[in-house]
């Protein structure tokens, strides 16, 4: 694996007034937060500011301008973990410092869409993300905190000549989200709608994200409640039950019965993918929980369920349980947890029955391709199953094309 690598940053938007910005945290520099420098080689390392001195300006210009519609600069990157490459259209992003870093820098205060006080608040901006390391270059486009205006294309090529292809939205992806959003709140009366955020000051009705529903209170768009009914159907499907013949009729008895009796019930499977195997789980009489492999989850809430990290989906020490809750939490945030009972299941599944969660479902359907994470564990798939994630990835990355606007995506093996 080579200690860099090259990058394409390609202007696919109508305005020559776009810039990109690279960070992360440099592998073999202690780990220390850096940014690239205009020049597309030189590397930042944001000072930390003295004890107390919070919100600082970078001592530094970073912002990588792009150049005229259809240009292409390239850059070269360091070794990089959490790595994200942003864009911003019009004007660029303000990034800021605050003490105390990873080794020995700044912390840093990236742009956030979910404070209004922020200076970004009403930039139009995106990003993907990435890392850089030893065994490979691993990158995704992601819509786990918002969709933006901007789209963003993947493209890498490895050095044996492989392609693959990440197409993101095309120019009106954002409309058409949003067109899908405020059909299903007409549908259901839930406020799919109210995730649409609008830049002040901006003329007409002309999005300029749409956040996910975790961060639905962030714009008095609230779902609790929302998942309840699929969690009770789940805990009722998978509830064991006794059965014993009577009369010629099967009778549900109580556990203590001690008649003949036989098991109906339906059993849940998790294939882990990984050393524990497939995993048979129900909820067993008596009990409030869904017992997986031994592994005992309580019902999620709607919370739980939208964030995938809270709850019964808290990740800890033991691997097996680790490995069960993507595909658990995926499930429940497909729908598809009652319909079929062996999880993952195929993506045909996917957000059939309500309630699910229907800005994933459209967020699919709004990219060419209809790849890229709408939350977070939307890497899980069946073996052989078709990626949903929107990633690249390869141990051997020649060069790697990001493509911002979207004017000139596509489908398809092919560099652009």
């Amino acid at each position: 694996m080579p200690d860099s690598l090259t990058i394409q940053l390609t202007n696919q938007t109508t305005t020559p007034n776009i810039h990109a910005f690279i960070t992360g945290l440099a592998i073999q520099h202690n780990m220390a937060r850096v940014f690239l420098k205009p020049d597309g080689k030189s590397l930042y390392y944001p000072e930390s500011p003295p004890p107390g001195q919070i919100l600082q300006p970078l001592t530094q210009d970073c912002a990588i301008p792009l150049g005229a519609p259809g240009n292409t600069v390239t850059v070269t990157i360091p070794q990089i973990a959490g790595g994200r490459i942003w864009f911003s259209a019009e004007k660029p992003l303000t990034f800021l410092r605050n003490p105390g870093g990873p080794g020995g820098g700044a912390a840093l205060v990236e742009p956030s869409v979910l404070n209004p006080s922020d200076p970004n608040a009403d930039v139009d901006f995106a990003f993907c993300e990435f890392t850089l390391n030893n065994d490979q270059l691993f990158a995704n486009i992601s819509y786990v905190d918002f969709v933006p205006r901007l789209p963003i294309a993947l493209t890498l090529q490895t050095r044996d000549g492989a392609v693959q292809h990440v197409s993101g939205m095309a120019p009106d992806g954002l409309e058409r989200v949003c067109a899908g959003l405020r059909a299903q709140a007409a549908k259901d009366g839930r406020p799919w709608d109210k995730l649409v955020v609008r830049a002040k000051g901006e003329d007409g009705e002309r999005p300029l994200r749409v956040l996910n529903p975790t961060h639905g209170n962030a714009v008095g768009a609230s779902f609790e409640g929302y998942f309840e009914p699929l969690v009770d159907a789940a805990w009722k499907k998978y509830a064991e039950k006794r059965e014993k013949a009577h009369h010629g009729l099967r009778m549900r008895l109580p556990l203590m019965d001690k008649g003949p009796e036989t098991q109906a019930q339906a059993v849940l499977r998790i294939n882990t993918q990984a050393a524990p195997g497939v995993l048979e789980g129900s909820v067993p009489s008596g009990s409030n929980d869904l017992v997986i492999g031994g592994e005992a989850f309580g019902r999620p809430t709607t919370a739980d369920i939208l964030g995938c990290n809270s709850g019964p989906f808290t990740t800890g020490p033991s691997p097996k349980r680790n490995a069960i809750i993507p595909r658990l939490a995926a499930a429940f945030q497909r729908g598809c947890i009652c319909e079929v009972s062996e999880h993952p299941s195929q993506p045909e599944t996917f957000y059939k029955c309500d309630p699910t969660n229907h800005y994933s479902r459209i967020v699919h359907e709004c990219n060419l391709d209809g790849k890229g994470y709408a939350f977070a564990y939307d890497d899980v798939q069946p073996d052989g199953g078709a990626d949903q994630s929107g990633k690249v990835n390869a141990g051997d990355p020649k060069v790697w094309v990001v493509a911002v606007g979207g004017g000139a995506a596509y489908v398809g093996d092919r560099m652009p």
